[in-house]
């Protein structure tokens, strides 16, 4: 019986099924119609941008802020075009990039990285070299009715808030229940995800939380910004015109931020070039990870299992019976 249907704490029993190819089979062919329709969304209202269910769906939905850092998961893509550019023996996994979220409308860093998603996704959908390879979306009006949509589509989900700074929140647990396996900091949420999953079957990155306040306390951007391979070019990009057809500059204030900062605070205050290079290789093992069609259905097969802990159901009855302290009611 499908008890879990009712307690979805009994999801755990579907383990049984983790190596029962003809099963996992079958959950692979169900996202990949997940994936299609939210192809058709897209082509439909995103003027008509073609994109390839079969690729690898990376998604990171949510409010765009600095903490959450959609700026290094940018900087990331436009490092990866650079390489396809100008490197002809790297070879990645044709990988479809999302992006969804809102932001308070004075919040000017916000809107200067949706604008920047924006400009490298004009620029990468439409060089021939790279598109088959790498696609970037923007979501609009990204909400609870489009999650229904997004989220069973997504086989990563990009949980990369600074540690230290990250409320539990509730999307990293949305995408585990439907099959996306995390790539996130262990922080917030993500380490509850981590303790029900195991470390085989989620990527964790970057500094722990922890180490956070000591790690800034000698931090300089400007060491990683002429250390770590590929990333000073990938950071000129900002300020020499390369995603503006109207001339340099357009994001000088991204740049700046990231290597100088204000009067009001450091340079890079959010630690974004800090797991850069984390962050890109914790990637690159999981596009790895993805050719190997078995197990990367085992991993979604076992974040889907092991997440009816994080079910409202069980949440409210916990509050109820510790916090609240209410004895049921005979009726």
């Amino acid at each position: 019986s499908r008890r879990w249907h009712r307690y979805p704490e009994q999801l755990d029993l579907l383990n049984d099924y983790v190596d029962d190819k003809p099963f996992l089979s079958k959950l692979e062919n169900i996202k990949t119609i997940r994936k299609k329709k939210l192809a058709e969304y897209i082509k439909q209202h995103n003027n008509g941008l073609v994109l390839d269910p079969n690729s690898i769906f990376d998604i990171q939905v949510k409010r765009i802020h600095s903490y959450k850092r959609q700026l290094m998961n940018i900087l990331h893509i436009m490092y990866q075009y650079d390489r396809l550019k100008n490197d002809t023996n790297y070879d990645m996994a044709p990988t479809t990039y999302f992006f969804g979220g809102k932001a308070a409308p004075g919040y000017f860093i916000a809107k200067e990285t949706i604008r920047l998603i924006n400009a490298v996704g004009s620029k990468i959908n439409n060089d021939p070299v790279t598109r088959d390879k790498l696609k970037v979306a923007f979501i609009e009006n990204f909400g609870v009715s489009l999650g229904e949509i997004v989220y069973p589509a997504a086989d990563i989900s990009e949980q990369i808030s600074t540690a230290s700074k990250e409320a539990s929140g509730t999307g990293n647990m949305k995408f585990m229940m439907n099959g996306a396996v995390t790539l996130g900091t262990l922080d917030g949420a993500n380490v509850e995800i981590a303790d029900c999953v195991g470390d085989d079957n989620i990527y964790i990155f970057g500094c722990r939380a922890q180490d956070m306040a000591a790690t800034k306390a000698y931090y300089n951007p400007k060491w990683q910004y002429e250390n770590i391979p590929g990333l000073k070019k990938c950071l000129d990009r900002l300020t020499d015109g390369s995603f503006n057809d109207e001339g340099s500059g357009m994001f000088n204030d991204l740049f700046n931020g990231l290597i100088y900062g204000s009067n009001w605070q450091p340079g890079d205050p959010y630690y974004v070039l800090g797991d850069f290079d984390d962050y890109r290789k914790q990637r690159d093992r999981m596009y790895m990870d993805y050719k190997d069609e078995l197990k990367w259905a085992k991993m979604c097969w076992v974040n889907i299992c092991n997440s009816g802990k994080f079910s409202s159901d069980r949440t409210i009855k916990e509050y109820a019976d510790e916090i609240w302290q209410i004895k049921p009611q005979k009726i």
